[in-house]
């Protein structure tokens, strides 16, 4: 067992999708800075070329894939491009995500934010991890990793088409790791709560502290770093036991009542 419970991803391939801004920018870095290969994806027009060469200038390994989550074909073209370019894949992270506030009884626009946020947030995932099935299954620690978010534990009004999917998420995750378990392939869900990203800069600084201070434990929002260093942790090689969890980074969100 020596060798599996080692602390290190260093050779590590791993695929990071969202990988242009927030958490999963900071997940493409924290992995890059830590000697892992990495794969960003993202939306054309995504930073991702770039964050690439700044991490390739500082001595990583890193290359960019355009990636359109909710596009099934596009899933099934990339994923293996992305192995056959660095030899192998070892870690899975679903993290792109897409906003989904809307009223229940909002009409017109519902069932359409319903519809993208279901195929960004839930259907991307097991279409991802379908993908990269073939290649985890010859990785010596395989990983997935599926970021949910606390509005899967808790709930926020006009949320429900992006609370719905991340409980999908969450249900997912599960399903998998039981599913999985018997390959040694773990599947473990994130659930970050206030984070200071792009899908967050909209709320104003001075809301953000009365929320934070309201209802976190820890009186502030969280960094994108902060969540990435979860996730990392999950991928160890010497997190092999961990598998099926739903683990909240959210400040202590959660845990507080009052």
């Amino acid at each position: 067992m020596g060798m599996e419970l080692s602390r290190s991803v260093a050779g590590k391939v791993v695929l990071v999708t969202g990988a242009g801004s927030g958490m999963g920018r900071a997940t493409a870095e924290v992995f890059a800075a830590e000697g892992a290969l990495v794969a960003l994806t993202d939306l054309a027009g995504s930073p991702i070329e770039d964050i690439a060469a700044g991490l390739r200038a500082r001595g990583h390994q890193a290359r960019a894939w355009v990636l359109d989550v909710s596009d099934a074909a596009a899933i099934r073209a990339v994923v293996p491009e992305v192995a056959a370019a660095f030899g192998g894949l070892d870690v899975l992270v679903n993290n792109a995500g897409v906003s989904s506030f809307c009223p229940i009884d909002d009409d017109d626009h519902y069932e359409l934010v319903w519809d993208r946020a279901v195929a960004v947030l839930l259907t991307a995932h097991q279409r991802m991890i379908r993908a990269a099935l073939p290649f985890l299954r010859q990785s010596s620690s395989p990983r997935i990793v599926n970021i949910a978010s606390t509005e899967a534990l808790g709930a926020t009004a006009r949320n429900s088409p992006y609370a719905a999917a991340k409980a999908g998420v969450t249900g997912l995750t599960r399903a998998l790791a039981v599913e999985l378990g018997k390959e040694g392939i773990t599947v473990n869900a994130i659930c970050p709560g206030p984070i200071a990203t792009g899908m967050t800069e909209k709320v104003s600084d001075a809301d953000k502290a009365v929320y934070a201070q309201r209802r976190t434990a820890l009186r502030r929002y969280g960094l994108p770093e902060e969540v990435a260093h979860m996730t990392l942790s999950l991928c160890l090689p010497a997190a092999s036991y961990i598998t099926g969890v739903t683990i909240p980074v959210d400040g202590g969100l959660m845990a507080r009542n009052a």
